[in-house]
């Protein structure tokens, strides 16, 4: 390998490092919605797939169902952090489109980058 081709690798690495920083940038602003018992449980997560709030409707509290509301609670969850995860991979996607060939990273673990 010559110079001129380690220079370009070099080149195409610090790119992609500066990309890694965008794209979890990105995922900190991405924030879906689950609602779920007919809106009586929401949940909000971000593009890295934690949850930042979770609203419980007053009435749920009242009926005293424990079984109901943790069901209700866990639905929601898992349908935010869904969500999240679907809209962190398009905006990756987004991201990277033509700096690897194809523009599909999709079979990529990139978790080990914070994505």
């Amino acid at each position: 390998m010559d110079n001129f081709n380690m220079a370009e690798m070099f080149g195409k690495m610090q790119e992609m490092q500066e990309k890694v920083k965008e794209s979890q940038s990105k995922l900190e602003k991405i924030q879906v919605e689950a609602e779920v018992g007919g809106g009586m449980v929401a949940v909000r997560a971000n593009g890295h797939r934690k949850i930042m709030q979770l609203e419980i409707d007053e009435s749920l509290l009242n009926k005293g169902d424990k079984e109901m509301l943790e069901d209700l609670v866990i639905a929601g969850v898992n349908q935010a952090l869904a969500k999240a995860e679907e809209t962190a991979q398009a905006e990756i996607q987004k991201t990277y489109k033509g700096m690897i060939p194809g523009g599909d990273i999709l079979g990529f673990d990139l978790s080990k980058f914070g994505l």
